[in-house]
This record gives C-alpha cells, structure tokens and sequence, in this order.
C-alpha cells in the first residue's frame, strides 16, 4: 500500500523543484536557507492530501520533521481538515498543542498562511488569547507571523482589536514578510467593515508603518484614499 510520501514523491518534478527553490528564497542566507522542495504544486498536494486526512499525530510527525518542504505543507494542511472536523474540544485542543509545539518545523510564509488561522486562529476564538502577543514579541520571524495570520479567523469573524493590536507589536519588525502580513490583515480587516478603525490606525501610525505594510493595506481604497495615506509618509 502506498503512503503519503510515495503519492507525492510519484506527482514531483525537477522543474517544478527547481522554480520552487527559486520562489522561496532558500539560497544560503535567505529566509528560506536549507529547505528542500521535491516539485509538487499546490492543488497536486492537496488532492493527495484528501486521502490521508486521518494520518495519526507520529505519522504528522514524520512529515513535520522532514527537510523536504511538501512533506511538512501536507501536515500543515492534513491538521487543519482534522481541526476542522474535530467535534470533540479535548482532540481541538491536542492538534493546537501539536501544532504549536511544532512551531519551529513552520518555517515559510506559505506554510504559516495555509494553516495558522484555522488552526491557531479557530482554536483560540472563544478562549484567552494571550499567548498571540508573546508570540508576536518574540525574536522568531515564523513564530511571529503565525501570531498576526491567526487573527485572519477573528477577522473573518467581524472581529478586530487582536489585529490592530498585534499589527502596533510588529510595526517595528524589520522583515519585509512580516510587514506583508501586517499590511495584509490591515486590508483584510478593511474590506470586512473595520474601515474606521484601520484608517485610524494608519494615521496614528504613519511615521511607524513599512511602507510595505503601507501598500498592502490601502490597496483596496479608492485612488484618493490611497493618495492621501502615501503622502502622509
């Protein structure tokens, strides 16, 4: 019987790989130093994903720990269908401790985006959040962003505060993908009906903000709105 890595391993390509390791920066010395990619695209992951959505926690573990980047986007992924269908809040609450305690294995943008808000972001909705700000005050960059992607599920939610306040925290990041990330819950909690707030936001912060996270916030404004903000810098 195949396993998960013979399915993905069969679907992989050199070409895919070698654009791959391109995309994600994993020259010496970049953000992405090290990583592995075997040359599985997105959906192709995903599809093989679908059959192996009740792999047990040593199984995820396995693919967490390895140097291939595919293996550990696919417990990424195969965690938040589990988080998903969890009914039971004592399962709820081992994924989300799995998935912290794994924190480190978490380590590029894209696996953080596809998993943090509806693990990290759906667990916590009803509980302290708390643990968000330690995260986002830590020196770990992945750690970080895990803290301000997560609140993508409050946002989604009509809730706010956990993003401004989290996004304020990280303003003096110097990671130009921390400063995509603020910019971009900036806007999503724009488009959901925070307008006032995150306008507020950015005129209080103005002299603060990347201009990165800048952009990225007022990209949905009208074309006088996003004047204004960029000639308030």
């Amino acid at each position: 019987m195949s396993t998960i890595t013979d399915d993905l391993q069969a679907i992989a390509t050199p070409q895919r790989a070698e654009t791959s390791a391109w995309f994600f920066k994993t020259g010496k010395g970049q953000y992405g130093d090290g990583d592995v990619f075997i040359g599985v695209t997105n959906p192709d992951l995903r599809a093989v994903c679908k059959k192996y959505v009740s792999l047990k926690f040593d199984e995820l573990q396995e693919l967490l720990d390895s140097e291939i980047h595919e293996y550990r986007m696919a417990a990424l992924i195969i965690l938040v269908e589990q988080m998903k269908k969890a009914k039971a809040a004592e399962k709820r609450s081992e994924i989300y401790d799995f998935y912290l305690d794994n924190a480190y294995r978490i380590n590029n943008w894209d696996l953080v985006d596809c998993s943090a808000r509806d693990v990290v972001g759906f667990y916590l909705f009803d509980k302290d959040r708390s643990i968000l700000y330690d995260m986002a005050r830590t020196d770990h960059l992945w750690t970080q962003r895990i803290a301000i992607i997560a609140t993508h599920y409050f946002i989604n939610k009509k809730q706010f505060l956990d993003t401004l306040k989290i996004s304020e925290i990280l303003l003096s990041h110097k990671h130009d993908l921390i400063h995509k990330a603020v910019g971009w819950m900036l806007r999503e909690a724009w488009k959901k009906g925070a307008e006032e707030a995150v306008e507020a936001f950015l005129e209080q912060n103005i002299g603060r903000i990347p201009r990165t996270a800048l952009r990225y916030a007022i990209e949905k404004m009208s074309d006088e709105r996003k004047k204004y903000f960029m000639t308030l810098r």
